[in-house]
């Protein structure tokens, strides 16, 4: 599914929004690096990292967004310097449709996809015909139904890849119906559903309890989905980026993880 353009002007607009500040007044006053993330949660994490960039001299202008197809666009247009919200397959299926010139240069946290379901306690319970909802987005779509053939649900075709769709599904033994939703409401559509299969985030927006309702999520061992800080490739090698990452991946950051998300993610960096 290629994904629509997005013009300038709401570009623009979207990053005209008061953005999230620190207080410098003991850093260098160098360069501001603007850093572009998803709205919510995550501005309580990036408060911590930016005051631990400041004390390092750098400073940081962290810009929150509501849509995911937007910091990437930002980013290119040089109206961020860095952006951090994504996992690789996200990233690869932007640059396949926009020819974005992105790279990761440091890990964030990991946040399993997990299926969860108020009326039924494990897969296995599922009954047939049960209706399924899952993003559908191309890369949490594939992301969910990978998912979904790792808890037995369903099996895909061998030649799936790391995008596939409910066309890609090979095997159904439960004659499951899947419903293709907008990220951010998938969840809220969980008590229509018999399961949903939900990005952690978005759970936590839906009001899931992420630790009772989740019957089944990813392991970390191996996992494309990491998310990261990312770049443009000429900006890869700048100075700033490392302090930046090293800024991020503190164990004041982890604990801010842990306390905003419940419990619910990771740290990516070892």
């Amino acid at each position: 599914m290629s994904l629509p353009p997005l013009s300038r002007r709401s570009v623009l607009a979207l990053i005209s929004t008061v953005p999230l500040t620190v207080n410098f007044a003991h850093a260098e006053a160098q360069k501001v690096i603007r850093v572009g993330i998803m709205a919510g949660e995550d501005e309580d994490v990036w408060r911590v990292a930016a005051e631990n960039a400041a004390k390092a001299g750098l400073l940081l202008k962290i810009i929150p967004f509501s849509d995911y197809n937007a910091p990437n666009e930002a980013l290119q247009q040089h109206e961020l310097d860095a952006n951090a919200f994504q996992h690789g397959p996200f990233l690869e299926a932007q640059k396949k449709a926009r020819n974005y010139t992105i790279v990761p240069v440091g890990n964030t946290y990991f946040a399993p996809i997990s299926l969860y379901s108020t009326r039924w306690k494990s897969p296995s319970e599922l009954p047939q015909n049960a209706k399924i909802g899952v993003p559908n987005d191309p890369s949490n779509e594939g992301r969910a139904l990978h998912l979904l053939q790792s808890l037995g649900v369903i099996k895909l075709s061998d030649n799936a890849g790391l995008t596939p769709t409910a066309l890609d599904i090979a095997d159904n033994p439960g004659n499951i119906t899947i419903q293709e939703l907008d990220a951010g409401m998938v969840g809220r559509a969980l008590p229509d559903l018999d399961a949903a299969v939900v990005n952690t985030d978005w759970a936590l927006k839906a009001g899931i309890d992420v630790k009772k309702d989740s019957i089944g999520n990813e392991g970390l061992k191996d996992n494309p989905y990491i998310n990261f800080i990312a770049v443009t490739e000429a900006d890869k090698n700048a100075p700033w980026v490392a302090t930046l990452v090293k800024s991020y991946q503190q164990p004041n950051v982890h604990k801010a993880l842990t306390d905003v998300y419940h419990g619910a993610i990771v740290p990516g960096w070892s």
